[in-house]
């Protein structure tokens, strides 16, 4: 066995490696609240930056920059999500989609988006409830309502309630979904 296993590589064609035309890049997949929940993904990393750099090089942190980045860290997960509901990419168990009939597996996929349309139907009542009890709370170091989280989120539940319903059509017209045929889905078409 040689010391060596690997074919050397110049620097040089290192650095051409990345020459290669990729083309414009596809930004069709991509909807408003990804934008959004990159947007405030940009503001939360600004926060922790400007955090890190009063608390460690100025050694005078400003309090009011863990309460926002943590409430961007909020937003960004429940936006992130609507994400994942429309793409199907939830954690789910696809095994036993494997082992049935078409016909049981096809029911199964059904009462699924069924189940997840009344989640989220469920969920987005429940936190209209909630906002409208602690609507007029306060944030802690920064004098702004925290309602502005909370409706955030609540906006991010009835997008993912959308997307829910928009995923249970689209299976339903096409006679299958990603429980059924992942591969469909995961880009190869294997």
């Amino acid at each position: 066995m040689s010391a060596n296993p690997h074919t050397p590589v110049t620097g040089e064609e290192l650095a051409h490696a990345f020459e290669e035309d990729q083309g414009p890049p596809d930004l069709s997949p991509f909807s408003v609240e990804d934008w959004a929940a990159l947007a405030v993904f940009w503001g939360m990393a600004l926060c922790v930056f400007l955090q890190f750099f009063t608390r460690y090089v100025l050694n005078n942190s400003f309090a009011w920059t863990e309460e926002i980045a943590i409430n961007c860290l909020v937003v960004v997960v429940f936006l992130g999500s609507v994400m994942c509901v429309r793409f199907s990419r939830h954690i789910h168990v696809d095994v036993l989609y494997h082992y049935m009939s078409a016909r049981l597996a096809r029911v199964l996929a059904t009462f699924v988006d069924v189940v997840r349309i009344g989640f989220f139907a469920y969920a987005c009542k429940l936190l209209w409830r909630y906002v409208n009890i602690v609507s007029r709370e306060r944030m802690v170091t920064v004098d702004l309502p925290r309602s502005i989280v909370f409706y955030t989120v609540f906006a991010a539940f009835v997008l993912m309630l959308l997307r829910s319903l928009q995923v249970a059509w689209r299976n339903w017209r096409r006679g299958y979904s990603v429980l059924e045929r992942p591969e469909a889905f995961d880009g190869t078409g294997v």
